[in-house]
This record gives C-alpha cells, structure tokens and sequence, in this order.
C-alpha cells in the first residue's frame, strides 16, 4: 500500500493508524531466533504473542496501534500524524493550506485543552474503524480464544506474572490481555490457596471496535472488560487507596444564587412571551456558566473516571430531556406534564446520582468460592433548597416526579445499556471494583500468597492516561407550566462504595452448595504460561 493514497481525501489519524497497522507491520524481517519462542506461544494458545514474536513493528506504529485499540483519547497520535506528513509529499492543509488533513477521533465526549467536557456527535468512518477491527480480532486471537464461552476462568495471579515479564522485558502488554481474554461479564471469583492463585469467571466472547474505538463482544455487543479498569480500582480497594471512589458534577454557588434570583424576578413580571422563552433560558444558561468535575478515590486521569463522568453526565442530560433514553425512560418534564399542578415554578434544584446494586453476593463456606448474582446499576434521587448563598442543602427527600424519574431509569437500566453502551461500561466497572472489594475485605491475594506484583500502588503497570475532565457545560433546562418558569438544574454524580455492599448481610451470604465448584473451574493440563481457560 502506497502513501500516495492518503493524500486523496480527508483521513482522521485513527483510519491512518488502521492502514497503516494492516499495511506496513507485515513488510519487515522475520528473524530465525524468534520462531522457537513463537512456537511456544502459539501452544499456549496466544497468539498475539506467538504473532509479535516473528514480527519487528516500528515504535511509531506500534504505539498509535495499541492506544488506537483501546480507544484513549489520551492516545498520543501527534508523532504518527508527524511521521506521515514527514513521509509523504502533500499537499497537507496544516502545513499548505491546502490538500489532505489529518485530525484525531473523538470518543463519546470530548475534553478541551482547558478541561471542559462536552458531548460530541458519531463521526462515519466509512468501514475503515470496522476493518481494523477485524484484522485486529484475527491477528489477536486463536480459535479457542474468539470462541464463545459460558465460562472462561482468567487467573489475574498468572495473568499478572506474565505482565511483569514483559514489561522487565520491554514488551508491550498483549492486547488480549488488555480485554482480560473477552470477558463481558464477572460472575465468580475463585481463590486456590494450594497453588497460590485468584481467578474470575464469567461470559466471555470475541470483540470488535464499535465507532469509538471501544472493544465490544461481536455477540453481545456489550463493552469487554479492561485490564486498565481492574488495576485501578484494585489500587482503590487496597491498604494505600480510598477503599470508594466516585464523581460529581456540580454547579458553582454563587452562579446559582444568581439564576435563583434571576428566576425569581422574571417570575414576579408574569408569564413570558412566546419569543421570549428562548431569550430567556439562554440567560439561565449563560449565568449558570460551567459546572465543577470532580473525581474522587481514582486517578482523574484513568479510564474509570472517565466513564464515571460520562455515564453521570449523560444520565443528567436524560432527565432534563437534552439525551433521547426510550419510551420506558421519560425525562422530568415528560413525566410533569402528566401532573402539571406540581410545577412550583421557579429553581428547582434536583440531584441525581448512580451505583451499584446487587441481589446477593454469595461465598462457600472457607471463603474460597463467590458468586455474584444480580448485578445492576441503580438511580437514586433527592430534592434539595438552595439557600440565599446559592448553597445547594440536601432535604433527604425527593418529590414524587423526582422519585418516578430514578426508578424508570433503574427499572430500565438494562435496556439503556444495550442503547448506549457507557451505561454497560459502567455496570463493569462496578463489577470490577467488586470483585477488587472481595480481595481486599476478605484478603485473598494474602490466602494466595500474592503481593500483587505490577498491579499493587507504585506496581509498574501503568493503565492508559487519558484527558482529564475539569469542567461541564450545565446540565440546566426550562419548561413552561401553568404559565409558571420552571427551571430544572440538576447535580449529583456516581458512587461507588462498595464497603457498604459488602458490610450488608441480605446481600453477602454463605452458599454451601458453592463447596464443589472451585474443584470445576481448575486450570487442567494447562500450560503455567497460559492464563486465561475455558471451564469444562
């Protein structure tokens, strides 16, 4: 494949890094050395690694195709855009004002250079994201790995060790190591003392990359679970860490004060006119100005937070109704219009915040065996005052639409994941930072005999860096009832306190039918290299 054509239209840097990851990895020399240690490899069933072992990639390239992959968008794509402008003939509009251009793809959101989150539309990648996708899942994965599993047991001990020793090595981390060998969901966690070894189980399957870069199983079309996401909050649920972590997004008090006695005035002169609604809620907007991000108990940097702020940003954008959730998830004023006596008219100040939920959590009798059943995602509201300092006070209550809005979208949690896959991101990370809760409440890498390794705080595994959000456009909207303003600014966040799941005894219970199937899920005639199996 010639560079020539890249001049020929407009390319973002994530379909060049997909040409150039199916064109150019391939034309360099295999060197004889290395085909003993892919041989090996390929036994163990891996073979990405048996893959790498007979080919030599440029640094440049290798690294925009690994961050491209996971989907970051921290992923570093000046020195490749550099690298091909430096390498072909232009013209490039950056540098001529005319011809080709190269840009960065965008995820979900976006964050500026000055931290401000925003939503951004999906951008056609006209089949070239797809066919990356496919070549990516092939040269990934063997047979047996894309193979769906109702089962696959992956061993974070030995998955670790490997890690360790390619990072001592300088190797990149394998890809199917990153999506913990295509694991969607966490259904059990094994501790084998006798061997000295930590496992999870649950569904696992094939992937591919959806139009954000984000590997999802080619079956289910959920997001597969990241290794990223697993260490950090496995940071978080250890002696040195926060033990809960969350976000919240929250409006400035003194712009509040400020649109509470805006509202109030405009509410004294009577209803508006027809022309001058709009007027008037682009004021509100303009006084409310940014809200604060805050992100707690997580690198605000790390992949999780940015799920967290995503998935909590778009919940509020639902309920105002700026984010279309289906018919079972109306938004606030939807549901108002059914009552429209209860519209107060004026501020009204909702919160609105995320996490987790669980029907039980159940363990053998030595604690060697868990089985987590029922994971969820739950909305929890209350209203609250604002007192004369725009101080936002929690009243401990919620106003029955308030109330009817976070129950919908409970109920219906399950089908807003399969709509919007942020949502089902979030469930997995909640799952994950169980199954990191498991591990540090009831000390099962010490039964293990393991330190942790790479993955422990200051580990020398460092999950992908990604922008960091500081700032939100606000989450505020304005209706009319009654001849009444009603303005709805919402605030809250996610949280994750997954002590408090575990502390509760209707959730976490003794199973003694759950004796016999650590014996199940046992590594058999597995090689000590390979970390990841299929139950029978």
């Amino acid at each position: 494949m010639r560079f020539e054509i890249l001049k020929q239209r407009t390319w973002s840097a994530m379909q060049i890094a997909a040409v150039l990851t199916m064109s150019v990895v391939f034309n360099v020399p295999v060197f004889a050395q290395d085909a003993d240690v892919a041989e090996g490899f390929f036994a163990a069933g891996e073979f990405a690694a048996g893959n790498e072992a007979t080919t030599r990639r440029t640094a440049v390239v290798e690294k925009a195709r690994r961050q491209t992959l996971q989907g970051g968008t921290g992923a570093d794509f000046d020195s490749l855009i550099e690298l091909i402008q430096d390498q072909t003939s232009g013209p490039w509009f950056e540098i001529e004002q005319e011809g080709g251009t190269i840009s960065e793809f965008e995820s979900g959101v976006r964050v500026d250079p000055n931290g401000v989150l925003a939503m951004t539309s999906k951008k056609d990648l006209s089949g070239v994201l797809a066919a990356m996708g496919i070549k990516a899942r092939k040269a990934a994965l063997n047979e047996e790995m894309a193979r769906q599993s109702n089962l696959r047991l992956v061993s974070l001990t030995r998955l670790e060790k490997l890690i360790a020793e390619r990072i001592a090595s300088g190797k990149p981390v394998l890809e199917s190591m990153q999506q913990l060998a295509g694991l969607s969901q966490v259904e059990y966690v094994f501790v084998y003392p006798e061997t000295g070894e930590v496992v999870i189980g649950g569904p696992a399957e094939s992937w591919e990359y959806n139009e954000y870069g984000t590997a999802v199983g080619t079956e289910s079309g959920r997001p597969i679970l990241q290794l990223d996401d697993l260490v950090t909050v496995m940071r978080t649920f250890s002696p040195e860490g926060m033990n809960i972590f969350g976000c919240s997004i929250d409006p400035k008090p003194e712009n509040i004060k400020a649109v509470k006695e805006f509202a109030a005035t405009s509410q004294a002169r009577g209803p508006l006119s027809p022309a001058g609604v709009r007027r008037w809620s682009s004021k509100i907007g303009e006084i409310l100005g940014l809200q604060d991000i805050t992100v707690y108990g997580v690198p605000a940097n790390s992949r999780v937070a940015r799920v967290l702020v995503e998935a909590d940003y778009r919940m509020k954008l639902i309920g105002i109704g700026k984010l279309e959730a289906g018919s079972n998830i109306p938004d606030y004023f939807e549901l108002l219009k059914k009552d429209p006596a209860l519209a107060s008219g004026g501020l009204d100040a909702m919160r609105w915040w995320m996490t987790m939920k669980y029907d039980e959590v159940l363990h053998s009798e030595n604690q060697n065996v868990y089985k987590i059943r029922g994971s969820a995602v739950k909305c929890l509201s209350e209203n609250q005052y604002l007192n004369d300092k725009g101080e936002r006070v929690n009243t401990g209550k919620a106003e029955p639409v308030n109330r009817l809005f976070a129950q919908n979208f409970t109920e219906h949690y399950p089908e807003l994941a399969e709509r919007d896959s942020i949502f089902a991101d979030l469930q997995s990370v909640f799952d994950l930072a169980l199954v990191a809760a498991l591990i540090e409440k009831d000390q099962l890498d010490d039964k293990a005999g393991w330190d942790r390794g790479v993955f422990a705080v200051n580990g020398a595994y460092n999950p992908e860096a990604y922008a960091v959000p500081q700032q939100t456009e606000s989450v505020v909207s304005h209706r009319v009832f009654n001849g009444k303003d009603v303005v709805l600014q919402v605030a809250g966040g996610v949280r994750a306190d997954l002590a408090s799941v575990l502390k509760d005894t209707q959730v976490v219970k003794t199973s003694p039918r759950l004796d016999g199937i650590a014996d199940a899920a046992k590594a058999v005639d597995v090689p000590q290299n390979r970390w990841w199996w299929d139950a029978n």
